[in-house]
């Protein structure tokens, strides 16, 4: 079983001079339940090297025992540090993609021609895509083979309009994840804000927060088990 994971290369939060990145648990969740289920695990992001974490998804309140194993890991850490570039990757090497959160991906991810093709690649060769908290909104101009948005049709799930009002970045964010996936026409479904709510339509697995990245996996694994 080899898994790519996807981070953004973003770092910058709008207009307001803080720093965006990826969120850490939703690294961290996923990394150790491919890792325990004997997983070959590459990093990549579009600018290679070290992607930007998200300050905040490292302050105490947002801190778990998974993160702070990551953070305590040093082969992990230093597989952290050189991610691949993602346009050196190859879908036919790896059997899933799990796209980790955080803000960034809002900003690079949702709109890299290199993202969208290796998502639609993934799916084309019936290989399962695995997005949780704002990486769903990567999904955003992925289609389908017709021609019409990947989302159209299917169950999902992603960032809450209520989650993001509840950080105060609702008028920052370029788009609203879950408004987006509607306006595409998902079938967008949510649990309680911050609950951890996981929906899987055929290949495609979406989870609505960081709290949902280790269940998102879990799945994601079941899959490939099946598969």
């Amino acid at each position: 079983m080899k898994v790519l994971m996807v981070l953004t290369s973003h770092d910058t939060l709008g207009n307001t001079g803080h720093k965006t990145g990826f969120w850490l648990e939703e690294l961290a969740a996923p990394y150790y339940a491919f890792l325990d289920a004997k997983a070959e695990i590459v990093l990549a992001s579009p600018a290679g090297g070290q992607p930007p974490l998200d300050p905040k998804s490292n302050e105490p309140d947002s801190q778990t025992d998974l993160t702070r194993r990551f953070e305590a890991d040093a082969a992990a850490t230093a597989q952290l540090a050189s991610t691949v570039r993602l346009d050196s990757v190859s879908p036919a090497d790896f059997d899933a993609v799990f796209y980790p959160g955080g803000h960034g991906p809002l900003w690079d991810l949702a709109e890299s021609p290199v993202s969208i093709k290796l998502i639609e690649s993934f799916l084309a060769a019936d290989k399962p895509v695995a997005l949780v908290c704002h990486a769903p909104g990567v999904l955003r101009h992925v289609k389908k083979p017709d021609g019409t948005p990947l989302v159209q049709g299917k169950k999902v799930a992603g960032f809450t309009n209520s989650e993001e009002e509840a950080v105060g970045l609702t008028n920052v964010v370029p788009f609203l994840v879950e408004d987006m996936l509607k306006a595409n026409g998902g079938l967008y479904s949510k649990g309680a804000d911050w609950s951890s709510y996981v929906v899987r339509d055929g290949l495609l697995i979406t989870g609505q927060n960081p709290g949902s990245s280790g269940e998102a996996a879990t799945v994601l694994i079941d899959l490939l088990k099946k598969g």
